[in-house]
């Protein structure tokens, strides 16, 4: 019964990333075609000032950041990360019982 379950989970967690891969692509192609009609609209109606800079940039630090999270690049909160912490916290409070 246990390797069902384990074969399960991996199911599963790949299914999770797969979403959260799938995420991404749409998140990115929102950007793309959303951000020329903002480039277009502001040089229509306003080319003296150059708005749509805020939006390039804002937005694209988010894409960035969410592809980060979706390729799994992101250098903090990561599997590994979590689980080093665990590890090193359960550490600190093992020595903290030891001196007590």
């Amino acid at each position: 019964m246990k390797p069902n379950n384990a074969e399960a989970e991996r199911y599963y967690q790949a299914q999770k990333k797969v979403k959260e891969i799938r995420a991404f692509y749409q998140h990115l192609t929102v950007f793309l075609l959303c951000n020329p009609i903002v480039i277009a609209v502001n040089l229509i109606t306003s080319p003296g000032y150059l708005y749509f800079w805020y939006s390039l940039l804002g937005w694209g630090v988010a894409i960035t950041l969410h592809g980060l999270k979706a390729f799994d690049r992101f250098p903090f909160f990561s599997k590994e990360w979590e689980k080093r912490k665990i590890d090193e916290l359960l550490q600190k409070e093992n020595n903290k019982q030891k001196w007590e």
